[in-house]
């Protein structure tokens, strides 16, 4: 054998060894999630992708409203829940998710991010975000998404008793002055399938836009359904629930929100997919989402 021959053969051995350590490794950028051992060895707990290893950093805004979180205040940081209570939807799933990653809920660390803040392009203060953020095309140019964790229509809150109280349609909402938090779905909502004849009101935070239901400046306030029942309940007296917007124009889904490429959203996908199929997120559901039905739909 010629020396060439010798060396095509060496370098023929050593890319199997390469191709073989790189597999090992979880190196395989075409596996789809959850269809190969490859792909479970990358979730090893050792093997995430995270801001501090051993922790867990899960984003949400603050205040933590109800039914997402719940449980009061444990500390003088966070204005209404904490969401380390584990208590609300969305502090409920995130530490279900924590548990099918590995986590222990002592490892689980909260940090204040607000909301537009969290699909804004740029490096992340967390490992996910969690607050209520449905999915958009746009927001994924700048972020990674996990699949849905909830599926959501958009609801209408307005005051009782006044003229757009009897509206029961779309079309009937036009003539009205509409409100939402800038950035949401909800915002986008209102100016691209309700489009009224008005420049609906843009607010940085929910807080203020409830306040200006309240104090009449809007006339009605465009929101996710199980927040709609929050701000009929507890926010706004004399309110109620007008309506909901079928599936489709509304918030879609809510979804989890990484750093642009974390691989640490395939594996909350594998949870997201175990807990879906065991029936936890149901549970979840019916345990602090139970009173969004029956609101009639606006078409």
């Amino acid at each position: 054998m010629g020396s060439s021959a010798r060396r095509l053969l060496r370098l023929v051995a050593l890319a199997a060894v390469a191709a073989t350590a790189m597999a090992g490794c979880g190196g395989g950028g075409s596996s789809t999630p959850g269809t190969s051992s490859t792909a479970a060895a990358s979730c090893a707990k050792s093997q995430l992708t995270l801001l501090k290893p051993g922790q867990l950093t899960i984003g949400t805004d603050n205040p933590a409203y109800p039914p997402w979180y719940a449980g009061g205040t444990k500390s003088s940081f966070w204005k209404i829940n904490d969401p380390a209570t584990g208590k609300g939807y969305e502090s409920a799933t995130a530490y279900a998710v924590a548990k099918q990653l590995g986590f222990k809920p002592s490892e689980v660390h909260w940090t204040y991010v607000p909301f537009n803040r969290s699909f804004a392009p740029g490096k992340k203060s967390f490992d996910f975000d969690i607050n209520q953020i449905s999915y958009t095309p746009q927001r994924a140019n700048a972020v990674t998404f996990s699949k849905s964790y909830y599926d959501v229509n958009q609801a209408i809150v307005v005051l009782k008793g006044t003229k757009i109280s009897s509206v029961d349609s779309i079309a009937g909402l036009r003539p009205f002055k509409l409100g939402a938090q800038v950035g949401t779905t909800s915002y986008d909502f209102i100016t691209s399938t309700i489009k009224p004849t008005t420049q609906p009101a843009a607010y940085q935070q929910n807080a203020a836009a409830v306040q200006a239901l309240k104090n009449k400046q809007i006339d009605g306030l465009v929101v996710d359904l199980p927040t709609a029942f929050y701000v009929t309940g507890a926010q706004v007296p004399n309110s109620k629930v007008l309506g909901q917007f079928a599936s489709g124009g509304g918030a879609g889904y809510f979804a989890m929100v990484f750093a642009k490429g974390n691989s640490l959203a395939a594996c909350v996908d594998q949870a997201l997919a175990k807990l879906r199929a065991n029936g936890t997120l149901k549970q979840f559901q019916q345990q602090w989402l139970a009173k969004a039905t029956g609101a009639p739909v606006l078409k």
